[in-house]
């Protein structure tokens, strides 16, 4: 079986994580404030697993023929015919910078331009004649319409990763919806704040009204199912239609939906996912800093809707209700007088969260 280093957390701040749902409590302040825990993360959490690389129809866009992406920290290059490691053979140089496109059909390192085709495969060097110095490839999956990638090349398939995920998203065939809006947050939280918020509603009646009106805050069941995601739904009221201001559709159902409730799953490490009876919202999370959350949320209707406005709107002002409330947490764990707190009784997917991250500390992956 696989494992991993342990995380530069003492073994008895673990320890409270990992005792049953009644008695555990929260992960200790140095899980969310640390650097050295978030350098551990992104090599073990994020490119250690699966990590979301976006939509697969946005990567390669326009004639783009290679993207340079970041997962976790490690440096990818995504091709037509696959992702690689986006290091040069010859001296590490990365052959396209983070964040940029190109549509070139040869692979040209920029410092001593060693040249790679588009599969990964070595086509020369300047200079002298060379062979067998191919790119590194790294596994790379479309999920749903969705991408991943295992940036160390050693993680077990996707399939296990997701688990019965797979099943609980098919209904709602997120890959034939159409992206109607998209909001970029910079939030001042850990990515493991904006998760585990995510992940509860025993603080809806305090910070969420409009949220409360269509939805009952203790509604709902969560999950307990193979994978390394968590999550469960709520239902709608009686009077609602969706999650809306008023709880009306202003766009068409999804066939397949469920009607009377909205899921909301976890896929570790990077990307929650919504599904509502209209449309599916999804938060993709990329660390910046400990205590410091990008966060792309991105709304998807079924094709022919034209106005997404009624979704976008009722979440946007959620959203930045719980980036409130987020921030003013990460201050408080800041604190000397901080102390890991119990979980409620109705916070139980937080707990199989805290748990399983307190796992993979140990060196235990998820799954």
């Amino acid at each position: 079986m696989r494992s991993w280093p342990p995380a530069p957390i003492p073994a008895a701040d673990l320890g409270p994580a990992l005792r049953p749902f009644g008695e555990a409590t929260m992960l200790p302040a140095s899980a969310y404030a640390s650097p050295e825990v978030l350098a551990w993360e992104r090599r073990h959490l994020f490119a250690g697993t699966w990590s979301c690389l976006g939509r697969a129809d946005e990567l390669l866009t326009a004639g783009a023929t290679q993207r340079a992406v970041l997962a976790g920290d490690v440096p990818v290059l995504v091709t037509p015919d696959g992702a690689f490691a986006n290091t040069c053979r010859h001296r590490g140089h990365e052959l396209l910078a983070e964040g940029c496109t190109s549509d070139r059909d040869l692979i040209v390192c920029p410092y001593h331009a060693w040249a790679y085709r588009l599969d990964g495969s070595m086509r020369g060097a300047p200079g002298f004649k060379i062979t067998g110095y191919d790119l590194t490839p790294l596994p790379m999956t479309a999920w749903h319409g969705w991408v991943f990638v295992n940036a160390t090349g050693d993680a077990p398939p996707f399939a296990e990763h997701a688990g019965a995920l797979t099943v609980l998203v098919e209904p709602y065939a997120p890959e034939r919806l159409t992206l109607a809006a998209r909001h970029e947050y910079d939030v001042r939280a850990n990515w493991k704040v904006i998760a585990e918020n995510y992940h509860e509603c025993y603080h809806c009646p305090l910070i969420h009204p409009e949220l409360c009106a269509v939805s009952p805050p203790a509604s709902g069941d969560n999950y307990d199912l193979p994978g390394a995601w968590v999550g469960g739904s709520m239902d709608l009221r009686d009077h609602a239609e969706t999650m809306s201001l008023d709880g009306r559709s202003g766009g068409a159902f999804i066939t397949g939906a469920d009607r009377r409730r909205v899921h909301y799953f976890g896929l570790l490490p990077d990307l929650l996912i919504s599904l509502h009876p209209d449309y599916v919202m999804t938060h993709r999370l990329r660390p910046r800093a400990p205590d410091r959350t990008g966060i792309e949320c991105s709304w998807y209707v079924p094709e022919g809707v034209r106005d997404a406005g009624y979704a976008v709107e009722f979440w946007d002002r959620t959203n930045r209700q719980d980036w409130t409330a987020c921030e003013s947490v990460q201050r408080g764990l800041a604190s000397p007088h901080f102390r890991p707190g119990p979980f409620a009784p109705d916070e139980d997917a937080v707990h199989t969260w805290v748990r399983t991250i307190a796992l993979a500390y140990q060196g235990e992956p998820p799954s």
